[in-house]
């Protein structure tokens, strides 16, 4: 059964995933079907990354670069290791979807893995900020630091949420129906 020429999208945790069937035979459909994936910067799904990223790296910085003698230096350290982890994995997940490495690697269920990413994630991150936050008494960077953290928190909790809403809700209801 043919589907056309066009190139089916459906929504998925990042906006920007095929859906089932779509990809098959029509990877050169339209001048548009390049390496990169035009469309996806402007998505929900990367502005909500991209404010992610901003957020941890901030948060990092903060840490990182407060002059005063840490009150606790192994749960700064934490900290910085639990930001920068987060980072680079959102970061991974966001050119993952916009060089679209999802049609390459297709033994990996990507709203599976991302969901989870942002559930482990989230959990040591909100962990790392609440320690951050009893430990910085005076001391306004490390404040600073666990303020964004808490921020960034709250950005991968819209994350679970809407990968949750879209990637589960979305199979239960096809397999249903």
């Amino acid at each position: 059964m043919s589907h056309g020429a066009g190139l089916v999208r459906t929504t998925c945790s990042t906006g920007a995933a095929l859906g089932p069937g779509a990809g098959s035979g029509q990877l050169g459909a339209s001048p548009s079907e390049g390496l990169l994936d035009p469309v996806y910067p402007r998505t929900h799904s990367a502005l909500l990354k991209a404010a992610q990223m901003v957020t941890l790296l901030i948060a990092f910085i903060c840490v990182r670069s407060s002059l005063l003698q840490w009150t606790s230096y192994s749960a700064y350290t934490y900290f910085e290791v639990v930001t920068i982890c987060n980072l680079i994995m959102i970061l991974a997940f966001y050119l993952a979807h916009l060089f679209r490495l999802y049609r390459v690697f297709t033994c990996v269920s990507w709203p599976l893995s991302e969901f989870l990413h942002y559930l482990i994630g989230t959990l040591l991150l909100l962990i790392a900020s609440i320690v951050a936050s009893s430990k910085s008494y005076g001391q306004s960077g490390l404040l600073a630091g666990a303020i964004f953290g808490f921020v960034a928190t709250f950005l991968c909790l819209v994350s679970i949420w809407l990968s949750y809403k879209i990637s589960c809700v979305t199979q239960s209801t096809d397999a249903t129906a």
